[in-house]
């Protein structure tokens, strides 16, 4: 402690307590104090001397032990200040915990008995709401009773002068004019009746007066006034009067006069009744109308809104006179004056008008109105419940879609006397049939000449169409289909007596009598837009039975009327055709057409109208097997015309090959043969199958074709089987025979048919056996095609060669020899060929029959089956 005073007064200072507090840095603190001591070593000369650090630290020490010690007894003196203090603070909390016990306890109790004051409070009021009403009720009953008093001796004074009061008064007065009413239903005692008739009358009297205010303020434009009447009279009756004055006296209704020609629309009416124009989708006036209509629905929501306490109801009102007197009246003269043009301008004008008024109600949706519910007392509004439960307006009730529920139940109305029943079906169908009578009525003019040359053809196609028409005459449910059918006999002037001779030849073309495409696409057109507009204008659940009565419509035409009719003019041209003739081909074009035409229906059948009938799994099935046996009789009218054109071409070339002279294969000038490349018969066949080859491949396509060339290559084969055992032939007409075979063979060969290559191959074969040396002959027959057939069968063919008698013993002698030495087995083999068919040769050749001689025949009927591609996509769908 001695060296305290040794310290200068800046190392005093910072060994001050306040220095130590916070942050402190050692480093720091012992370089401030050694600072000065380094100062003035470095200044003296000489070694350094430790010394003044020694002394000063040491100091230095001593002071902060000093400086130590005191801060130890004051922080002792503070710990027991602390001490003393949380003691203090401890007694304090548990004081005031005590305290705020005693005030919850208190608070506790306060709420029970609150509690138990509130519910005796509840219960009071309770009874004090039913004493009022009691009260209500009986102060009503005396007022009623009062009232009634007073009507009984004429006495109004008390309701006119409360009358008189304003606003207020009217609706005290019609409440109690209300309550009047239903007490002088129930009182029956002397005098009631005279009393009930002076309430009926005043009562009668202040409707009118409310009306005629409602109605002045109406024209004044005063809507709170409007309002406190309509308000007035809603709790008077219902308020049913009013809204039928604020309706009928309405700009709309009283100032809109409209007709028809004030909206002409020369564009539409002129192309309505058109069929291949596109159906209309406006008209004018109509759409004047509608936006009319729009614009005021627009405004009257808001006025209805602001005047009427029942807003739906009044719109409700208000759109069905809209419905009912505008659109249904402007509706009517749209449809007579389609009606007056034709059916199919009907029915578009319908459609149209069915699509904008479904676009309307859409947007009048858009205005549905909420219900206002006045307040009203209990006591009204339980008597409210009880007189008017079955009024129209109901407080309270919700309305969410009330108004499009009108809507919907006013378009369905508007609609009704047109498409109820069969009414508009039947009135479709008619329309189809009229449209298919006139596009067909050329054609079907043509046709008739063929009765002039071939009448059992037209007979049957008229029978079948007076029979369905006679339907529409001795049943008053007619067919749809036998409609059509009645109007195509009446467009195309066929009559069931067929007494018409009129001279058509000059009315019609050759063109007229043709198929073509372009004719049925119109008819499918034509359809498909009778379709759509069945599908708008009809419910879902009608959709698959109507359209099921469109397809026989769409049937009756295209198939009997059209593709028939053509078919069996085909038909009757062959068979009146002179078979010295060469045959014409067109007929193949007529199956062509009918064959573009078929696959055309049934894809439009089965991708239009099959899908229509998902919804119901027995018409769908119904409409099938209608379909198929529909096609199936097109199909056998197109088979029975291939067999009649095969019969005819086999005719023709059997009548060729009847020409060959009897020397033509035994010429007597053998340059002459030689310079002639094939004979007459020859040439003419082989044109021919080339003229039917060229016709084919343009006209028929696919399994039909090859069915179609397979027939007359068969045919023709055995035609040449019999031809050839009928005519000598020489060494030089061997040569002759061989080209007019080689001829034939590329001829068919150019068919592309592989049954009929291995045939031709083996009538080459034949033909050989008459160039052959006679030495060889025998070995030639037992190869090849020929070496299947039993060699005694060949015989009729070997007997026209020239020399065949000058080695017939010998060449016999060899075929006795071989049949002793040929087993049984073989013989059994040959007389299977003896009695059915080659067998082994090829598959193709099982028509090639063996008996006396070698003969195809030709085939009673035809072996193939014409078949419709688009045919029975769907048989497996219902």
């Amino acid at each position: 402690m001695e060296h305290f005073g040794d310290l200068d007064p800046a190392t005093e200072e910072q060994l001050g307590l306040n220095n130590f507090e916070g942050k402190f840095d050692v480093k720091e603190f012992v370089g401030s104090i050694s600072e000065r001591l380094i100062t003035q070593s470095k200044a003296s000369p000489g070694p350094f001397d430790p010394k003044p650090f020694i002394r000063t630290f040491e100091a230095v020490v001593d002071k902060l032990i000093s400086v130590r010690k005191d801060v130890q007894a004051k922080t002792e003196q503070m710990e027991k200040s602390v001490r003393v203090a949380e003691r203090e603070y401890s007694k304090k909390m548990a004081d005031l915990n005590r305290g705020f016990e005693a005030v919850g306890s208190s608070f506790s109790t306060m709420e029970s008995k609150m509690n138990e004051v509130g519910r005796t409070a509840v219960r009071i009021g309770e009874q004090l709401e039913s004493i009022h009403v009691e009260r209500q009720r009986a102060q009503a009953a005396h007022d009623l009773i009062n009232y009634y008093n007073q009507f009984s001796r004429g006495d109004t004074s008390h309701l006119d002068a409360l009358k008189k009061e304003g606003r207020e008064g009217r609706s005290q007065v019609a409440v109690i004019l209300r309550r009047l009413t239903t007490v002088a239903r129930e009182v029956d005692f002397p005098g009631a009746d005279k009393t009930r008739e002076n309430i009926d009358k005043y009562c009668e009297k202040f409707e009118k007066d409310m009306i005629y205010l409602f109605d002045r303020c109406y024209r004044k434009g005063d809507p709170k006034l409007m309002h406190h009447c309509a308000q007035t009279l809603l709790d008077f009756n219902g308020g049913a009067s009013c809204v039928q004055v604020y309706v009928n006296q309405h700009d709309f209704f009283m100032n809109k006069v409209r007709d028809t020609a004030d909206h002409s629309d020369d564009l539409l009416w002129n192309t309505v009744s058109k069929p291949d124009e596109s159906p209309p989708k406006t008209e004018s006036g109509l759409v004047e109308l509608f936006g009319e209509i729009r614009a005021t629905v627009a405004q009257e929501s808001q006025i209805v809104q602001a005047v009427f306490p029942n807003p739906p109801f009044v719109m409700q009102v208000f759109l069905q006179r809209v419905f009912a007197q505008s659109i249904q009246q402007y509706m009517e003269q749209l449809l007579t004056k389609g009606s007056s043009l034709c059916d199919l301008a009907y029915l578009r004008i319908l459609q149209l008008v069915h699509d904008q008024t479904s676009n309307l109600v859409e947007d009048l949706k858009a205005h549905e109105l909420p219900s206002i519910t006045p307040s009203k007392s209990s006591l009204e509004i339980s008597e409210s419940r009880r007189v008017f439960s079955g009024a129209l307006t109901v407080s309270g009730t919700s309305t969410t879609s009330v108004v499009s529920a009108m809507l919907e139940n006013a378009m369905a109305e508007l609609f009704v006397p047109y498409i109820e029943g069969q009414k508009y079906l039947d009135r479709e169908s008619k329309s189809l049939g009229e449209l298919y009578a006139g596009l067909l009525a050329n054609f079907t003019r043509y046709h008739m000449r063929m009765q002039k040359v071939k009448s059992s053809m037209f007979d049957r196609m008229v029978d079948r169409l007076g029979a369905a028409a006679a339907n529409t005459t001795t049943s008053g449910s007619s067919s749809t289909s036998a409609q059509a059918a009645a109007l195509i006999m009446r467009y195309g002037g066929i009559s069931s007596e067929r007494i018409q001779e009129k001279s058509l030849e000059d009315t019609v073309r050759e063109e007229d009598g043709l198929l073509s495409i372009e004719v049925a696409e119109k008819m499918l057109k034509w359809h498909a837009e009778a379709v759509g507009r069945c599908v708008e204008l009809t419910s879902q659940t009608d959709v698959p039975k109507n359209t099921f009565i469109l397809l026989r419509v769409l049937a009756e035409a295209i198939g009997a009327a059209y593709l028939e009719t053509a078919i069996e003019s085909a038909i009757a041209r062959l068979e009146v055709a002179d078979p010295k003739l060469e045959p014409s081909l067109q007929p193949l074009e007529v199956l062509r057409s009918a064959d573009l035409i078929c696959h055309l229906w049934q894809q439009y059948t089965n991708m239009a109208l099959f899908p229509l009938a998902a919804s119901s799994v027995t018409i769908r099935r119904e409409m099938t097997i209608f379909n198929n046996q529909t096609v199936s009789r097109t199909e056998g009218a197109v088979n029975t015309l291939m067999q009649r054109i095969t019969d005819a071409i086999i005719t023709w070339l059997s009548l060729q090959l009847s020409k060959q002279k009897r020397n033509d294969f035994k010429p007597r000038n053998d340059d002459l043969s030689f310079a002639r490349v094939n004979t007459e018969p020859c040439v003419a066949c082989c044109e021919m199958l080339e003229k039917v080859r060229d016709a084919a491949i343009q006209n028929i396509s696919g399994k039909n074709r090859e069915a179609f060339l397979t027939e007359i290559g068969v045919s023709f084969h055995s035609l040449l089987l019999d031809h050839l055992r009928r005519y000598p032939v020489s060494a030089t007409g061997g040569l002759m025979l061989a080209k007019d075979l080689k001829s034939y063979q590329d001829t068919v060969a150019s068919f592309n048919i592989p049954a009929l290559h291995e045939r031709f191959e083996f009538i080459r074969q034949l033909g050989n056996v008459f160039l052959v040396r006679p030495e060889i002959l025998k070995s030639y027959i037992t190869e090849n095609y020929l070496g299947r057939i039993d060699s005694a069968l060949l015989k009729p063919y070997l007997a026209q060669r020239s020399d065949w008698g000058q080695f017939e013993t010998r060449f016999n002698e060899n075929a006795d020899v071989e049949d002793v030495a040929t087993d049984i087995t073989s013989r059994g083999l040959k007389d299977r060929f003896k009695m059915a068919k080659l067998g082994t040769m090829v598959k193709d050749l099982e028509g090639l029959k063996l008996g006396d001689g070698i003969s195809m025949g030709i085939p009673s009927g035809f072996t193939g089956s014409f078949s419709i591609g688009g045919r029975g996509l769907n048989n497996n769908s219902a």
